[in-house]
């Protein structure tokens, strides 16, 4: 530090402060800092500063084994956590992922990185069962959940805007010319798959449509294993799905059955993922900000871990309509 100092014209205090993270130190001189103490072949010690200050500097990240079994590399929630490891690295942490099986999840087995305190703070991706994340809770831990909320614990939550975004998703069909309207997706799955028919259902009614319960397809079971869809034996003219690739399981169901989409069924999905572009014909779907959201939930819970135990409740983050092909417009 004595080096970087001299060659810098500074103090070996500011030099220190600006390698340690601590205030009073500029941007622009803490960069030029970090810039010559690399030049020079300085090494941070993480292991000797996390020893000093008591913390890890590792941030647990939990997902539900049900959420990446199904899609391999390309699962949505494999992408959350890529946007929150990146987050967590532009504030010098680290992110452990920790995949939680169902039998555990069904036993209530505390995850490994909480019962041997390898982390500082605790990111839940994916909706869980409520009594494996009050057990969670009772570590007492920094805890923030992505992509889900819990109407039972009190824990701050990041989510994107299903409700208003199935909404706009829903009058869009509308506006092209759609008046029997279904939906997919098991509305008791996911806090997020229950906004989202909510969405579904505001659109319908505030627009004076009748909604055909046998229109309200299943897409999975209680554990989140895809279901083969049972379809009515009359059916409408567009369906909102709960996501994308359920969406794209969906085309491929009716075109066995001899439906072409969307000339005779429209379909639309949420999320703007891998599946929206891999569908025939290509998907009309809500783009969800999942940087936005991962940045949200980094910086919330690094709040917890500095001592800030104020609950900001739910962060709402908005999505964009995405125009693509899977809307036929009846009004042409």
């Amino acid at each position: 530090m004595k080096d970087i100092a001299q060659r810098l014209n500074v103090s070996t205090v500011t030099v220190s402060k600006a390698l340690s993270d601590k205030d009073g130190v500029g941007s622009e001189l803490r960069d030029k800092i970090r810039t010559v103490a690399v030049e020079m072949g300085y090494r941070f010690n993480s292991l000797a500063k996390s020893m000093k200050e008591g913390k890890s500097y590792n941030i647990g990240v939990i997902i539900a084994e049900r959420y990446i079994k199904n899609d391999d590399d390309n699962a949505f929630y494999l992408k959350m956590y890529h946007n929150v490891v990146t987050a967590l690295a532009e504030v010098n942490y680290y992110g452990i992922m920790e995949i939680v099986t169902t039998e555990a999840e069904k036993e209530l087995f505390i995850p490994n990185i909480i019962s041997d305190n390898k982390v500082d703070g605790i990111i839940i991706i994916g909706q869980m069962a409520s009594d494996y994340l009050s057990v969670i809770k009772k570590s007492d831990m920094p805890l923030v959940f992505l992509d889900f909320y819990d109407e039972i614990l009190d824990v701050d939550s990041v989510i994107s805007d299903s409700f208003y975004g199935a909404y706009t998703l829903t009058n869009h069909i509308i506006d092209m010319g759609h008046k029997d309207i279904g939906f997919v997706g098991n509305i008791f799955a996911t806090s997020s798959i229950l906004d989202r028919y909510l969405g579904y259902y505001k659109a319908m009614i505030t627009n004076d449509l009748s909604i055909n319960e046998s229109w309200i397809i299943n897409d999975r079971s209680e554990d989140g294993a895809y279901i083969d869809f049972a379809l009515p034996q009359h059916m409408p003219t567009a369906f909102v799905c709960n996501c994308d690739s359920v969406a794209y399981l969906f085309i491929r169901k009716l075109k066995k059955e001899g439906y072409k989409i969307p000339k005779d069924i429209s379909v639309v999905g949420f999320d703007n993922y891998i599946y929206a572009n891999l569908s025939s014909p290509k998907l009309t779907t809500v783009e969800v900000d999942m940087e936005a959201m991962a940045e949200t939930a980094v910086k919330a819970v690094m709040r917890k871990i500095q001592g800030d135990d104020r609950s900001f409740g739910r962060k709402v983050i908005s999505g964009k309509l995405v125009y693509r092909d899977s809307v036929h417009n009846r009004r042409k």
